[in-house]
């Protein structure tokens, strides 16, 4: 049984670097269209994604299962997980802690950013072309829009401090000096990504996105 878990939490540790932060990148990417180059360079970005070569099974099998895989089974890890932080006050122990409570935050937001936009569309609610519009709503509301900066600097630093364990788990940083140098990159990729999603929900708060 102990052998299962091991194999388990690498396959969950693998499914969060790979598919999640593969989707993240991604959605910054063509999210930040809204903030560089404004709803048409936005719409431009997200006709080209959905005119992928089987895109439907590509979302199911690359982004859908995987992230539904990592995301019940980090439940489970963290309502397995002990908590310490008061007795061990340390950075490490606080970043393991926040990894797993961001987790919960993540899997919570990104089934709610699904039924707000890509669930539309599949239900013929909207269409790729009113996302921008329907981001907008959203964007424009204050409450929305403070829980969805909650919800993206969860996601973010979720996955970029999942990726400084990643790295060591799997056997990438071993030493503690690359361990620190890697710990200051995967920051870096936090401070970044996490100004860019900023960006982009500002931009949508736009009235030229309100069409």
């Amino acid at each position: 049984m102990k052998g299962n878990a091991y194999y388990w939490r690498k396959l969950h540790s693998l499914f969060g670097v790979i598919p999640l932060g593969g989707f993240i990148l991604v959605h910054v990417s063509i999210n930040f269209q809204a903030f560089e180059r404004g709803p048409e360079g936005f719409a431009t970005y997200v006709k080209f994604i959905n005119s992928l070569p089987l895109k439907p099974l590509l979302e199911i099998l690359g982004i859908y299962l995987p992230i539904l895989f990592h995301g019940v089974y980090g439940l489970y890890m963290a309502y397995r997980s002990n908590m310490n932080a008061g007795q061990y006050a340390y950075g490490r122990n606080w970043a393991f802690i926040l990894q797993r409570m961001t987790g919960v935050v993540t899997f919570i937001f990104v089934f709610w950013h699904f039924f707000n936009t890509r669930l539309q569309v599949y239900m013929g609610t909207i269409t790729h072309e009113d996302l921008g519009s329907t981001m907008h709503r959203i964007a424009s509301n204050p409450a929305y829009f403070i829980l969805y900066v909650i919800g993206v600097l969860s996601a973010v630093f979720h996955f970029s401090n999942g990726l400084w364990a990643f790295l060591i788990s799997w056997g990438v940083t071993i030493s503690p000096r690359s361990q620190k140098i890697s710990s200051y990159v995967c920051m870096g990729i936090f401070a970044v990504v996490s100004l860019l999603f900023i960006l982009s929900l500002v931009a949508f708060t736009g009235e030229e996105f309100s069409a």
